[in-house]
């Protein structure tokens, strides 16, 4: 796979820069004047000049695009009109509550999606698989900022052991400045009690993104299993004796985990995107959050900011997947063997 993947890592870099020179050539075209917008409407025509020209604005756009990649190269995103700081040191900033999230949502996702799929399928036309479909779909049809709503009533007025808004109470007074994950710096530190408040924060926000892709993954997961049920391999394992447990966790679900991971691997790629509003509505500090303000103020170089590191996300992503299902399937590796 060694091949494979160098020819993978090397066209995430071309995939970025496509996805940057289209970011930019979209957010020149949305109507608007960012220097009007940042400025407000009682700023002179002169003072807007002036900010157009800070920000570049009056040159030609092939000469605004070759300024904004060769600072790109250079690790430059530019200015955020938002903050008036480096769009970078914002973005990373904000990004390890985001990660945070990312993380433990996807773990969420894989706990509950995989052993229900599972469920349901050892318990076909029961019903444990009619309620475990039942939830899937209240999960796949329900929006994420709807069951984030939903949660934060339900946390404000009937099971208020789950905080509402932000990523940890302000008077612990801890700052992670290890890692920027409240989890591993709260370990780390040794302050459980920082720990558990941060599992408390995260809980509801996790939920509200996790609940789809639980839906899914689980509803995948049961028609996998279902279908690796009926493989002569499996029979063969039955008719030698072997325990339906081991059946079931070590032959089929080896099999039956190809789809489900790849679903979880696309969940996971698209989490900052489906983030956005979930941030917001639980004031959590992430680079979703940063990315809606920075929308709503026409940010331009923040945006192109937030737009690359979810490009980054879902390559990554992806990339991940393709070797994890290489060790699980040999086909894969296979497949991948014949490309190269």
């Amino acid at each position: 796979m060694l091949p494979y993947l160098l020819r993978r890592t090397l066209s995430l870099f071309f995939v970025l820069f496509g996805l940057a020179i289209l970011i930019f050539v979209i957010a020149r075209i949305v109507p608007g004047d960012p220097a009007r917008i940042a400025l407000g409407p009682l700023a002179t025509a002169q003072q807007v000049a002036e900010l157009r020209a800070d920000m570049g604005l009056d040159q030609p756009f092939l000469a605004q695009l070759g300024t904004y990649l060769a600072g790109l190269v250079q690790g430059d995103l530019g200015t955020s009109l938002l903050t008036s700081r480096p769009v970078l040191d914002d973005i990373l900033a904000a990004l390890p509550a985001t990660v945070e999230l990312a993380l433990f949502t996807i773990l969420l996702q894989i706990s509950l999606s995989i052993p229900l799929g599972v469920l349901a399928a050892v318990y076909r036309n029961t019903w444990v698989d009619t309620v475990t479909r039942v939830v899937s779909l209240i999960g796949v049809v329900t929006p994420g900022f709807v069951l984030a709503i939903i949660l934060q009533l339900l946390a404000s007025y009937t099971v208020t052991i789950f905080p509402v808004t932000g990523r940890i109470d302000p008077s612990l007074g801890f700052a992670a400045d290890v890692t920027g994950l409240l989890l591993v710096d709260g370990l780390i530190a040794g302050r459980l009690d920082v720990v558990g408040d941060a599992l408390r924060h995260l809980i509801l926000p996790s939920l509200s993104l996790a609940a789809a892709g639980i839906g899914q993954v689980m509803r995948i997961t049961r028609a996998a299993m279902i279908e690796v049920a009926g493989r002569d391999f499996v029979e063969a394992a039955r008719a030698y004796g072997i325990p339906e447990r081991v059946v079931t966790f070590r032959y089929m679900l080896r099999v039956a985990a190809v789809a489900p991971l790849t679903i979880l691997g696309l969940e996971f790629a698209s989490l900052i995107g489906n983030a956005f509003i979930v941030e917001f509505v639980f004031s959590w500090p992430g680079i979703a959050s940063y990315g809606v303000r920075t929308i709503l103020q026409k940010d331009l170089n923040a945006v192109i900011g937030v737009v690359l590191v979810s490009g980054l996300f879902f390559v990554v992503a992806n990339l991940i997947i393709d070797i994890l299902l290489g060790f699980l399937d040999p086909r894969h590796r296979l497949q991948l063997g014949a490309r190269d």
